[in-house]
């Protein structure tokens, strides 16, 4: 399977994409555009030539509250009430592709992105909001791991992650 990762633009055609989850579907077709226009989010969208756009993730700004990281982690930080981190908030592909290895590469895009934006801005954390426990388990695979008291939203420090991506990253 050939296709190439994209922003969302308005020549997308977004009504086919089905994931299986009615709340992801609703706001890629009704919503994502929005988010948008309006500097929420930026969307990017994996599409193959003859089956259109077969996934979609969301990135945005994030402030993530010390108190939230585990202690372990949170006592080598400076004492500050928040830090900056990005947010993979919605991250999907169509049933049609589902297991095929689409939501990975969706996934490594967006770390690439987040990496690649920290030459102009700081970001100690990539966070991810998981929709279900197969979710979790998705990104716990990748080397995230769960807030303590906030079990369906997980984190990766960028230190991590470029750890794991190397040079890539750049």
């Amino acid at each position: 399977m050939r296709y190439q990762i994209e922003p969302l633009g308005k020549s997308h055609e977004r009504g086919a994409f089905s994931c299986g989850n009615r709340e992801l579907d609703d706001w890629f077709r009704r919503r994502a555009g929005q988010d948008a226009r309006r500097n929420i989010a930026r969307i990017f969208v994996a599409v193959e030539p003859e089956m259109g756009i077969i996934g979609f993730y969301s990135l945005s700004a994030y402030t993530l509250s010390i108190e939230d990281l585990p202690k372990n982690i949170a006592h080598k930080l400076p004492n500050y009430d928040a830090l900056p981190a990005a947010l993979i908030g919605r991250l999907a592909t169509d049933s049609k592709v589902q297991g095929k290895g689409v939501g990975e590469l969706l996934l490594a895009d967006a770390i690439r992105r987040v990496l690649g934006a920290m030459e102009k801005l700081a970001v100690f954390a990539i966070v991810v909001e998981a929709k279900n426990e197969v979710a979790v388990s998705f990104y716990e695979s990748f080397g995230f791991a769960q807030f303590p008291l906030h079990p369906n939203r997980l984190f990766l420090p960028t230190k991590e992650a470029i750890s794991a991506l190397g040079e890539s990253v750049k």
